[in-house]
């Protein structure tokens, strides 16, 4: 390896997301449940940086707490990299620093835009050539939110989210994001949406283990009517993770109040998706939280999946 070959850094970013439609399946034999989601891809982003090293190991900046994530073999920016030295024959590793903006356990997939930049960057600095499909085939194994962030825009997923098509969308919605102190275990939602089946079992219609999209959430995306989608948005985790989390409800409505069209716990939570109007509804919303001492961004989408970044 040559001197500016060493040195050189491949920086990559990838979207985190908002499941603006989530439908969960009925808990099958293995544990698992099937979905039909609709993503959106937002300006919320993760900047990995890759640069040559002789092992495997990552660092984090970003404006968020990162003392909590794990920096070894468990992390998820670790297992891309070494999935693709694996599948590529490369012998040696990668340091990887991350910048995450994305919140951590919040149910926006920023674990998942590590991975998927960490792949990209990857394959760039060490040449290895891939396919973009070879790519997209390692993002899979990675977990169900990944190839969502390598291919980024609006998608549909079903399956476990990582069986993806393309969905039309017009123009760009405007949201703002209340962020969350702690995060939310993905598996432990989960769970807490089976007994809450079951608690209700009287009472609402058995899940279905082919869950699909609603057509007027596709309809509604077409039209890039915030409106139209404001009355869609749907997540069948979201009153599992209101019960686990009561104050989320507060929030929503707080928000609700101060203008939003709609507001939802994103994916398994415990962040609050708001969707506005227009650019000046966001602004007022944002103005409106940060007065609540609430911690909130302003982000839009759909925006592209994971990329090189010249810098």
């Amino acid at each position: 390896m040559t001197t500016s070959a060493a040195s050189r850094v491949v920086h990559a970013r990838a979207p985190g997301k908002i499941n603006v439609f989530l439908k969960v399946g009925a808990l099958l034999e293995d544990g698992y449940h099937d979905v039909a989601t609709a993503f959106q891809a937002v300006s919320l982003s993760e900047n990995v940086h890759a640069s040559a090293a002789d092992d495997f190991s990552v660092r984090f900046t970003g404006s968020i707490d990162t003392s909590s994530l794990a920096t070894g073999g468990s992390n998820l920016a670790i297992k891309a990299a070494t999935l693709l030295a694996h599948r590529a024959g490369f012998r040696k590793g990668v340091h990887l620093e991350i910048e995450k903006n994305v919140p951590i356990a919040g149910g926006m997939g920023g674990g998942s835009a590590d991975a998927a930049a960490t792949l990209l960057a990857c394959d760039a600095l060490w040449g290895t050539d891939l396919t973009r499909e070879e790519l997209l085939e390692l993002a899979t194994q990675l977990g169900s939110d990944v190839p969502f962030a390598f291919t980024g825009g609006t998608a549909i997923g079903t399956g476990r989210g990582d069986q993806l098509s393309p969905a039309l969308a017009k123009g760009q919605f405007q949201w703002v994001l209340a962020l969350a102190d702690f995060g939310m275990s993905t598996p432990i939602v989960y769970s807490e949406l089976d007994r809450h089946r079951d608690r209700h079992s009287q009472d609402i219609f058995p899940a279905s283990a082919q869950p699909q999209v609603d057509a007027s959430v596709l309809q509604a995306l077409r039209a890039g009517d915030p409106h139209m989608l404001a009355e869609v948005l749907h997540n069948d985790l979201q009153a599992p993770a209101l019960h686990l989390e009561p104050q989320l409800g507060a929030v929503i409505e707080l928000g609700e109040e101060n203008g939003a069209l709609a507001g939802m716990v994103s994916g398994s939570g415990p962040t609050i998706a708001f969707l506005a109007a227009d650019l000046d509804g966001a602004l007022e919303l944002q103005i409106a939280l940060s007065a609540a001492r609430l911690t909130v961004v302003r982000a839009t989408g759909p925006v592209h999946g994971a990329r090189i970044i010249g810098d």
